[in-house]
C-alpha cells in the first residue's frame, strides 16, 4: 500500500511538473505575443508622431505661403492705391494745357500739374520690373495720356507691349505696331519691329516673320536689331 501511494504521489508530481512546464511555455508564448503587440503599438505611435510632425510642418509651410501671398497682394494693393490716388489727384486739378515745348501738362500758372513725367514713368516701370503688369500698363497709359510728347513716351508704349508678350501675343503685336507707326524714329521702333517678326515666327507664320525682319534691315540698318534680323532671315531661309 505504501508503495502504491508513493507511485501515485510520483505520478501526480510528474503530471504537475508537466502541467507547470506547459503553463510556462504558454506564458512565454503570451509574453512573446505581448512584446510583438507592444512593438507594433510603439511603431504605430512613432509613425503617428512623425505624421503629426509632417502635417504640422506642411501646415506651417502652407501658412507661410499664405502670408507671403497676402504680403504680395498687400503690396500690389498698396501700389494700386498709390497710383489711383495720384490719378484722382490729377483729375481734381484744372485741365492742363499741353506745352509741347516742355513735353508735359502745365497748370494755369505755368508750373507742372501734379507728378512730373519722370516720377510717373518710374513708378510704372517699377511695377513692370516687379511683374505687376496690369498696374504697370495702367501707369504707362496714364503717362502717355498726360505726356504724349515726352522723350520717354516711346519707351512707355513699348513696355506696354512687353507686358503683354507673355500673356497675350495678339495684344503685344498690336502695341508693337503702334510703336512703329507712332514713333518711327525712336530707338524703340526697330525693337518693336523685330519683336513683331519674332511673334510671327513663334506662331508659325514664316512669311510674315521674313517681312518684318526685312523691314528692320531696310529701314533701321544701323540699329542693333538689324544684325539680329539678318541672323533670323538666314535661319528661316530667304
Amino acid at each position: 500500500d505504501v508503495r502504491r501511494v508513493e507511485l501515485r504521489v510520483e505520478a501526480l508530481r510528474v503530471e504537475r511538473a508537466r502541467a507547470d512546464s506547459q503553463r510556462a511555455a504558454e506564458i512565454d508564448t503570451v509574453r512573446g505575443l505581448l512584446r510583438a503587440v507592444q512593438e507594433k503599438v510603439a511603431a504605430q505611435q512613432a509613425y503617428l508622431v512623425q505624421l503629426r510632425g509632417d502635417v504640422k510642418t506642411d501646415l506651417l509651410a502652407v501658412q507661410q505661403q499664405l502670408v507671403s501671398v497676402q504680403e504680395l497682394t498687400g503690396q500690389s494693393q498698396q501700389r494700386l492705391t498709390e497710383l489711383r490716388g495720384r490719378l484722382e489727384e490729377q483729375a481734381r486739378q484744372p485741365v492742363p494745357v499741353l506745352d509741347t515745348s516742355r513735353g508735359g501738362p502745365v497748370g494755369p500758372s505755368g508750373n507742372p500739374a501734379g507728378p512730373g513725367p519722370d516720377q510717373m514713368y518710374d513708378l510704372a516701370y517699377q511695377q513692370y520690373r516687379a511683374s505687376r503688369y496690369g498696374t504697370a500698363r495702367l501707369g504707362f497709359r496714364e503717362f502717355l495720356r498726360l505726356f504724349p510728347t515726352n522723350d520717354r513716351a516711346p519707351d512707355a508704349l513699348y513696355f506696354i507691349g512687353e507686358s503683354f508678350a507673355g500673356e497675350n501675343t495678339d495684344s503685344a503685336a498690336a502695341v508693337y505696331q503702334q510703336v512703329v507707326k507712332t514713333y518711327p524714329t525712336s530707338p524703340r521702333a526697330p525693337s518693336a519691329l523685330y519683336k513683331l517678326g519674332f511673334l510671327a515666327e513663334q506662331r508659325g507664320d514664316k512669311a510674315a516673320a521674313r517681312t518684318y525682319y526685312a523691314r528692320v534691315i531696310a529701314v533701321y540698318a544701323r540699329a542693333p536689331e538689324a544684325n539680329l534680323a539678318r541672323d533670323k532671315l538666314q535661319r528661316l531661309g530667304r
